[in-house]
């Protein structure tokens, strides 16, 4: 498994902006799947975000136009850009990693790979957005 470290976490207003950042153990280059989770409110981590090797990403419609994932190779980090935080925003959020294609990931839950399909995950970062 890949080791994932999150960073970027924090307190914000209503209408801000945070960018958490995913450091990851091994060249970015051999991850082929990576996502951002948080812990939600059901039974299973609600994927937020999810980028394939070739650059095509994923979002929900609860975040969709609001977070951008992107991969910075140089830095060998996956990283979320939030923008108009909202207080259901607040959550702990996780990054995620698989070797595989995202598109042979199964099953997706609301538009992204399911947690379980991913083998590695960071500890988390804490976001609160107070109104």
């Amino acid at each position: 498994q890949v080791q994932l470290v999150e960073s970027g976490g924090g307190s914000v207003q209503a209408g801000g902006s945070l960018r958490l950042s995913c450091s990851l153990s091994e060249d970015i280059g051999n991850i082929y799947c990576m996502a951002w989770f948080r812990r939600g409110r059901g039974k299973e981590r609600e994927g937020v975000a999810c980028i394939d090797s070739d650059g095509v990403t994923w979002t929900p419609s609860s975040v969709r136009g609001r977070f951008t994932i992107s991969v910075d190779n140089a830095r060998n980090t996956l990283n979320l850009q939030m923008n108009n935080l909202k207080p259901e925003d607040s959550d702990m959020y996780y990054c995620a990693a698989e070797r595989r294609g995202c598109r042979s990931l199964s099953p997706w839950v609301l538009g992204i790979p399911a947690r379980r399909t991913f083998g590695s995950w960071g500890q988390g970062t804490s976001v609160t957005v107070s109104s």
